[in-house]
């Protein structure tokens, strides 16, 4: 019988990659059976346009920017989305990071 967690994927600058990773650990996330800080990390290039009433972490109001960042995925039990969507938040330099979270199914 397959049990529900959820995917979550953050992307972060790769200077700020494994305090977020850290933050995620020790918030819970990424626990699978007798393991725990599980993670897949890839790298490639964000892209953004801070606009008027941004306060962007990298980059100037108006300019677009690039920089070079990982994508950070792991599973997350459902019952602590919050607290480590929070972490992942205190960790992250951007005013608002890219989080995508899935409902996914892992077998035991």
């Amino acid at each position: 019988m397959s049990m529900a967690y959820l995917k979550i994927i953050v992307y972060v600058p790769l200077a700020n990659a494994d305090a977020v990773r850290k933050a995620i650990g020790y918030a819970g996330g990424g626990k699978i059976g007798n393991y725990s800080f599980c993670s897949f990390s890839s790298r490639g290039v964000g892209r953004f346009l801070p606009e008027t009433g941004a306060h962007p972490a990298t980059g100037e109001i108006g300019k677009l920017e690039q920089v070079e960042e990982e994508r950070i995925e792991f599973v997350c039990e459902p019952e602590l989305r919050a607290k480590v969507v929070e972490a992942i938040k205190r960790a992250h330099p951007y005013e608002e990071p890219a989080i995508d979270i899935w409902p996914v199914e892992i077998e035991p």
